[in-house]
């Protein structure tokens, strides 16, 4: 396992659209095991591939929960509506609060490739949604209703 550089905003790898795992090997759960480490020392809740400068539809998130590896997921339901703050960890330093679905449900391989559903509320819909976003090119700058300012943000966890 290695710790990845994490990409910041401005690097166009970012704003590129994942393409497909094809084939659950050896690497692709090398990459998945580095996301994880790497999300961990950088105190994240959630990292996608684009991140580190892979364009493979692979995300972690840990909301407290435990590890969740998810490769090619996929929001096939939504439900509801929340607002709340969000911070990314290839953004560093923003915040903003952003519209998101109260509640969703994910499609994705496991990492033995077997097909999985996960459905997730609050933090985890949020979650999913923000790195499922990252997959697709699209960052929380872009969907943000406003900004925090230095004390409002505070608390805020870096998704």
């Amino acid at each position: 396992m290695a710790i990845r550089y994490i990409r910041k905003n401005g690097d166009e790898v970012l704003r590129k659209k994942a393409k497909p795992v094809t084939e659950v090997n050896p690497h692709i759960l090398t990459i998945l095991e580095d996301m994880a480490q790497t999300m961990y020392l950088n105190d994240g809740v959630g990292l996608a591939a684009n991140q580190i400068g892979v364009l493979r539809r692979l995300v972690v998130i840990d909301v407290g929960e435990g590890l969740l590896e998810l490769i090619n997921p996929e929001i096939v339901y939504e439900e509801g509506e929340q607002v709340g703050a969000e911070g990314c960890l290839s953004i560093p330093g923003v915040v903003g609060e952003v519209k998101r679905p109260k509640k969703v449900k994910v499609k994705y391989l496991d990492r033995e490739g077997k097909e999985r559903e996960i459905e997730g509320e609050d933090l985890l819909a949020r979650a999913l949604c923000h790195e499922i976003d990252h997959l697709n090119g699209v960052l929380f700058i872009d969907k943000a209703i406003r900004f925090l300012d230095e004390e409002e943000k505070e608390n805020v966890k870096e998704v």
